[in-house]
């Protein structure tokens, strides 16, 4: 995918868990990488050097993708460092997870902002960047649980199932200025996101004991994914979220 050598990619949430797979995995292609984060610089700034290690630049800038005014300051220091931007990986992600007769406004509020509200404000400021270079690509991650009803899992589920509709929303609406829209969707990949789930351990195993591939989905299957997204070679998938699960949600309950 050598269409991605000198592209300038904004990476979400980019210093840990899949939004860190798929920088780096961005910086194999030859792109410059912009990593945000929100609360712990270090693995950001170790991140970064493993990224620069590739020979390409690396920036990290601190900002709560859930506040639209952190957002613009976010992008107006990317067009200061960078002149523009070509890719936007909408990875940063949050939740409450809880029954839903337990859920209060702030836990609703809180998780929509970061996992759907971030897209669209976003979206609106990458948007003239990309546009100064003819075009772009804008990529979110969803889950499985936009569609499907997990336990706990209500308000990150609806918030996935609202940045998916947003996908498409954006996909048309952004076409003419040569930005294409796409989203993917993981099955249950391991990471740290999921120590915060009570019943981890259960959930991992019967993942792996459904999974038609054989083993569980790994954040470089993501980014894989996200990657082919970015590449010339998918310039006519536009609005679509491509489920990377290895077929568990082919099966029924």
């Amino acid at each position: 995918m050598s269409s991605l050598k000198g592209k300038v990619a904004l990476v979400t949430g980019g210093s840990r868990g899949i939004g860190k797979v798929i920088a780096l995995t961005l910086a194999d292609q030859g792109c410059d990488v912009i990593i945000n984060f929100f609360r712990n610089r270090k693995p950001a700034e170790e991140t970064a050097e493993q990224i620069r290690a590739k020979g390409v630049r690396c920036h990290i800038i601190k900002a709560n993708v859930g506040d639209i005014e952190k957002i613009g300051a976010m992008f107006e220091e990317i067009e200061s460092e960078f002149g523009g931007l070509d890719i936007l990986i909408s990875n940063a992600a949050s939740g409450v997870l809880l029954p839903l007769m337990e859920l209060k406004e702030n836990h609703w509020d809180w998780t929509m902002e970061i996992n759907a509200k971030a897209l669209l404000f976003c979206a609106q400021k990458a948007a003239p960047l990309m546009e100064k270079r003819g075009g772009g690509k804008i990529v979110s991650l969803s889950s499985l649980g936009s569609m499907r009803v997990l336990e706990n899992y209500t308000t990150v589920g609806v918030s996935k199932a609202a940045l998916e509709a947003l996908t498409r929303y954006l996909a048309v609406e952004l076409a003419p200025q040569n930005i294409i829209v796409n989203a993917v969707s993981g099955g249950a990949v391991d990471t740290d996101a999921l120590t915060h789930f009570p019943n981890r351990e259960e959930l991992l195993e019967a993942a792996r004991r459904r999974t038609p591939a054989g083993r569980l989905v790994e954040p470089q299957d993501l980014a894989n994914a996200v990657a082919f997204l970015c590449s010339d070679q998918a310039r006519m998938i536009r609005g679509q979220t491509i489920i990377v699960d290895g077929g568990v949600s082919l099966l029924g309950d």
